[in-house]
C-alpha cells in the first residue's frame, strides 16, 4: 500500500534520467530543492549498467537508503526507446517497491526550468534532428517538437542543452548541457496531485511499418 503523508509534501526525492548520453540519478530534498546527492555518467550506450549503480552511490554519498525516499522524478524525454526505457522502468521499479509516488517530467523542462529570459533548449535527436523546446524564464513556451538543426526556430536569446547540438545554432550558450536532479524535481508541475501514469515522449512514429496485406 501507498504510504500516506495526508497534506504533507514529500521531503527526501529521487531523480533520476536517461533521455540523453548523461545517466543521471540523485537525491534531494524537497524543501529548497536541496541536492544532497548526484552521480552523473556520460555514456550513451551504459543506460541499462549504469543507472542503478549511480542512485545506490547517491543514496550511499548522501547517507541514505532507498526506505529514506518519498517519491521518484525521472525524465520521460524525448529520447531514444531504450534509454528511456531504462529509467521509467526502474524509476516505476522504485515507486511500487516501496509505495511511494512516482513523478514524470519532460526532460527537457529538467534543463529549461533552469535558465533565465528566452532560451532554447536542444538535445540529440539522432539521424541528424534534435529535439527541442522554447523557454521564458523557465516555464515552457512551444515544444517539445523534433526537427532538423535548419527547422528550429532560432530567435530565442540563447540556447542550453546538448553542446555538440547547440553549437549548431549561432546563440550564447547557457547551462546545464543535460537534465540535472534539481531541474527535475523544479520541472513537477504540483506534488500534491496524485501522479499522472508515466508516458514516454517518443515524438516519432516508429521506424516500422506494417507491411502490405497480400491480394
Amino acid at each position: 500500500m501507498p504510504r500516506t503523508r495526508g497534506a504533507l509534501r514529500a521531503k527526501v526525492i529521487l531523480a533520476m534520467d536517461t533521455a540523453t548520453p548523461a545517466v543521471t540519478a540523485g537525491v534531494l530534498r524537497l524543501e529548497g530543492v536541496e541536492v544532497l546527492a548526484e552521480r552523473v555518467t556520460v555514456d550513451a550506450r551504459g543506460h541499462a549498467e549504469q543507472l542503478t549503480p549511480n542512485v545506490l552511490a547517491a543514496l550511499a554519498d548522501a547517507g541514505l537508503t532507498v526506505n529514506d525516499l518519498d517519491a521518484v522524478v525521472v525524465g520521460c524525454g524525448p529520447g531514444p526507446f531504450t534509454g528511456l526505457r531504462v529509467g521509467m522502468a526502474t524509476a516505476a521499479a522504485y515507486g511500487h517497491a516501496l509505495g511511494v509516488p512516482v513523478h514524470g517530467v519532460c526532460s527537457l523542462d529538467a534543463i529549461g526550468v533552469e535558465t533565465r529570459g528566452d532560451a532554447l533548449v536542444v538535445t540529440d535527436a539522432r539521424r541528424r534532428e534534435v529535439y527541442w523546446a522554447r523557454y521564458r524564464d523557465g516555464v515552457r513556451v512551444d515544444g517539445p517538437a523534433v526537427n532538423a538543426p535548419t527547422d528550429v526556430p532560432a530567435d530565442a536569446h540563447a540556447v542550453a542543452g546538448s553542446p555538440e547540438h547547440a553549437a549548431l545554432f549561432d546563440l550564447p550558450t547557457l547551462s546545464p548541457a543535460y537534465p540535472t536532479v534539481s531541474g527535475l524535481v523544479r520541472a513537477v508541475a504540483n506534488w500534491t496531485a496524485e501522479p499522472a501514469p508515466l508516458v514516454p515522449l517518443y515524438l516519432r512514429r516508429p521506424d516500422a511499418k506494417p507491411s502490405a496485406v497480400a491480394r
